[in-house]
């Protein structure tokens, strides 16, 4: 069974990595993307809806239906932002589309890009960490057919994938040259297309580990 992907996100870096990765591989067969700006992209098996409010996605309901995994990297950066804010764009977000798309499609699996550090306590002093690993808590008790929790480290763009914040542009330059011993370190460091091979692959047949790493991303492409 070939997957029938909806991925959020696609316009950042994670995203658009996730986005080749599905366009370029035969085990997917739609995809389906949820933009609040186009994204430019073309093929013949992307479909794009422009959605301004991910609060209310009722009026795309009906094309919403019929797909059998989600593949969520949407997501912000912590930096300068209250708590409030970042639990209404990370946590309740994250939450209404889940709710919204396990009611449209039962046999659903839904595979959301966290990241390393996540703490599942949720009660750490680490703000970001602590949103993440309550989300991250809640979407694994929703009745998903399963649901992943993605928790990479440091993401190398690969293929042309850019990153929308200057500063993190300027930084994957700077690293770029040094990729090749970086990625050595497999426990802390990946790229954006292992990362949407890895994706793919447990999106369509499972994974012995509810939450993985930046070793288990790896393990998974390279093996």
């Amino acid at each position: 069974m070939n997957l029938k992907v909806i991925l959020f996100g696609s316009t950042g870096m994670i995203g658009q990595g996730v986005l080749n990765e599905c366009l370029n591989t035969d085990l997917v067969e739609e995809v389906l993307v949820i933009n609040r700006q186009a994204s430019g992209v073309t093929h013949p098996k992307l479909k794009e809806i422009i959605h301004l409010n991910m609060f209310d996605l009722a009026p795309s309901a009906k094309e919403l239906t019929g797909y059998n995994a989600c593949l969520y990297c949407l997501g912000v950066s912590s930096a300068g932002m209250g708590e409030e804010e970042y639990n209404t764009l990370t946590y309740e977000l994250t939450l209404h589309v889940a709710t919204v798309l396990l009611n449209l499609n039962k046999e659903m699996t839904f595979c959301y890009i966290s990241g390393a550090g996540t703490d599942s306590t949720g009660k750490g002093s680490i703000m970001w960490a602590r949103v993440k690993g309550k989300t991250e808590n809640e979407l694994l008790k929703m009745p998903f057919k399963a649901a992943y929790m993605f928790r990479p480290g440091y993401i190398q763009p690969m293929k042309g994938v850019r990153s929308k914040t200057r500063l993190y542009r300027v930084m994957y330059s700077l690293f770029k040259p040094f990729y090749f011993i970086l990625k050595h370190i497999e426990s802390m460091v990946t790229d954006s297309q292992t990362l949407g091979k890895a994706m793919i692959y447990v999106a369509l047949n499972g994974y012995d580990k509810k939450i993985l790493e930046s070793s288990d991303i790896n393990s998974i492409v390279k093996h």
